[in-house]
């Protein structure tokens, strides 16, 4: 099919002339022709325009894992894709080919809602998941996406940094039944030097998320040396989420990789994330994992009643599962708070990339 660009939602015409992006705290003021700080978004005559609407930058089935989510239908597999563009600018981004991309970059692939939702059904996934950059930044994709894959008994999942205005905010995450918040750290100083963005509106999504939906919530904070890894810093993020957020949240803590505009950085020692997380427990929060490393121990989840090992991974491959129905430990019966069947998955460590209308195999 050929794509044409998708009428835009959530802006408005100034008394300047200027035609204002209210997606995001950006608030781009564009004149005609001009593209918001995302790229994606364009203003063509009288109007904002979205130009990857129906158009990824790949697909791929993950392990949900991956995302990462550990308390949303473990073992699952998740259909992956984004489009280009996003509305921040991370200099330490880990897909910065894909989010720094122009629209016309990096969108190989064309695919309508239903054609995604069907293939998704086809190859047996649990759910789709819009990530590798930011669903925010192509919201109106992703709810038609949402509404073709719930039609289907398919769940939904955004990998998203929180930088979005309360109304669209609404809107996007009614039709997820999951999101994973990437925290980036917890100074305005951060957000300002190494994302040009802002930290407070993060955390208003983030306890709106927690507070006053039923999407399930996990958290990612990658840590950077130097940069968010300090004692102090990891400490207060921590007490924040388990203050107003609730002890129940899952926080990640990743390990950062060079690349980007930062490739003079080391990467995180696997000590620094066992470090943040024994804060972190300790500051009250029940599921706290490590990730981009080799850690059983970060990765098991365990009873928040008895302490014992419910569910143990290895990467993103289950071992051991102590759940029974309702998600409760057969040890003690506590209830682990999330979204799980009866039985785990069994996708294990795969990723297939496929291309919509030529099946991959996943045997």
């Amino acid at each position: 099919m050929t794509v044409a660009p998708h009428p835009a939602r959530w802006w408005h015409l100034r008394d300047d002339g200027k035609l204002q992006c209210d997606l995001c705290p950006r608030d781009c003021r564009l004149a005609d022709g001009q593209r918001g700080f995302c790229f994606v978004r364009r203003r063509l005559g009288g109007e904002l325009v979205l130009t990857t609407w129906g158009r990824s930058s790949g697909f791929c089935v993950d392990p949900i894992e991956k995302k990462p989510l550990h308390h949303f239908y473990p073992g699952s597999s998740v259909l992956s894709f984004g489009t280009a563009g996003c509305n921040l600018g991370c200099r330490f981004c880990q897909n910065w080919d894909i989010s720094k991309a122009t629209a016309d970059d990096r969108l190989a692939d064309e695919a309508g809602p239903e054609a995604i939702a069907d293939e998704a059904v086809a190859l047996g996934c649990r759910s789709v998941a819009f990530t590798y950059n930011d669903p925010v930044i192509f919201a109106e994709y992703a709810i038609d996406v949402a509404a073709a894959c719930r039609a289907r008994g398919l769940k939904t999942v955004a990998v998203t940094a929180g930088y979005v205005h309360p109304e669209p905010r609404r809107e996007l995450f009614a039709a997820m039944d999951a999101a994973n918040v990437d925290l980036k750290a917890f100074t305005e100083d951060f957000y300002r030097r190494l994302c040009f963005a802002r930290l407070q509106p993060v955390l208003d999504t983030l306890e709106w998320l927690a507070k006053e939906t039923g999407t399930w919530l996990e958290i990612t904070t990658l840590l950077i040396p130097g940069q968010n890894d300090s004692e102090e810093e990891v400490a207060r993020l921590s007490a924040w989420v388990a203050e107003r957020l609730g002890p129940d949240v899952p926080l990640h803590f990743s390990a950062f990789h060079p690349a980007y505009k930062m490739l003079d950085v080391p990467a995180t020692p696997r000590a620094t994330l066992s470090r943040a997380r024994r804060q972190a427990l300790a500051a009250g929060l029940r599921h706290v994992y490590t990730g981009n490393v080799h850690d059983p121990e970060g990765d098991a989840t365990r009873c928040p009643g008895c302490g014992e090992v419910v569910v143990a991974r290895d990467w993103y491959e289950i071992l051991d599962w102590r759940l029974g129905p309702g998600g409760r430990c057969l040890a003690c019966g506590a209830t682990v708070a999330g979204r799980f069947d009866d039985a785990p998955g069994d996708f294990g460590r795969r990723r297939v990339p496929v291309r919509i209308g030529g099946r991959g195999a996943l045997a």
